[in-house]
């Protein structure tokens, strides 16, 4: 922390007495920090837009305040631009293992159809809409003309890309999280929260469920009891989108780190989640292959 970053949280109007500021780790594209206000703490994330990945502030506070009256997101205390002020929650931030715990899966399961049912109608103006391909497409576009090193990689993927999309084919609209780290789902004991809806906006239902899947590194039983459980069907009726759904997720977490690659400013080994997810899309292209 800077004392800058000090300075301008201590001056936000909506504290009395701001004490104890420390800094929250997890944050990918924006700085969070926890702050105590006499008896009560909250957090603060600090981030502007971020043209090149598509988050527009506004778009994730018109999420965040409907996704609190919903019951699935803490509450918004203050915002003014390149400011988020939330309340602090009591509650066990998820590892990729604790997704992957059967009791824990089928209650997020469960969370996203909700969240997916009901937070719509809490909305109370228009937001974004998020389409991977397109966005996909976009990343590609923005790194051929900033010189990414991984130009020569595009190609291709940008010609897997229009083979996943067709095998989506249509989709259901719903109003997605589109970002489903472990890190963003927390346990207060009673109940799951969602935090962090830089991404949100409609989408296919799919790439929630990908991405949670993708993210989390779930076994292919686990994706299969997923798709049964949301759709309350037999996943085989769902699987071959879905796997070209999960390899669009996994493509599009690789071209954001080839992007945050050259962007970038906060301390991450973005190189390093590059690869990462490069092999993850790898493989699932060659799962997909074989539906």
């Amino acid at each position: 922390m800077t004392r800058e970053i000090i300075n301008k949280i201590a001056n936000l109007s909506c504290f009395q007495d701001p004490q104890d500021i420390t800094a929250l780790g997890g944050g990918l594209t924006n700085v969070n920090l926890r702050v105590r206000d006499g008896t009560q703490q909250f957090v603060v994330r600090l981030g502007e837009d971020i043209a090149e990945h598509g988050v527009m502030r506004w778009n994730e506070l018109a999420l965040s305040q409907a996704a609190s009256a919903a019951g699935f997101s803490p509450k918004v205390i203050h915002h003014e631009p390149g400011v988020l002020v939330l309340e602090f929650l009591n509650a066990q931030t998820f590892s990729e293992a604790d997704v992957r715990n059967p009791d824990n899966l089928q209650r997020i399961i469960s969370m996203i159809t909700h969240v997916h049912r009901d937070l719509a109608g809490h909305l109370s103006q228009p937001v974004l809409t998020f389409w991977p391909f397109q966005v996909n497409r976009s990343y590609a576009a923005r790194l051929h003309t900033d010189g990414s090193h991984h130009a020569k990689a595009l190609p291709a993927m940008l010609a897997q890309l229009n083979e996943l999309e067709a095998a989506v084919g249509q989709i259901d609209m719903v109003i997605g999280h589109n970002d489903l780290l472990a890190a963003n789902i927390l346990d207060d004991g009673d109940k799951l929260w969602l935090i962090d809806w830089e991404y949100g906006g409609y989408n296919s239902p799919l790439f929630d469920l990908a991405g949670l899947a993708s993210n989390n590194a779930l076994s292919e039983d686990q994706e299969r009891a997923m798709l049964a459980q949301y759709f309350e069907t037999s996943p085989e009726k769902h699987w071959r989108a879905y796997s070209a759904m999960k390899c669009t997720s996994l493509m599009r977490e690789t071209l954001w780190s080839m992007t945050s690659e050259i962007h970038s400013e906060l301390d991450v080994d973005y190189g390093a989640y590059t690869s990462e997810n490069m092999e993850r899309l790898t493989s699932a292209l060659a799962d997909f292959a074989q539906t």
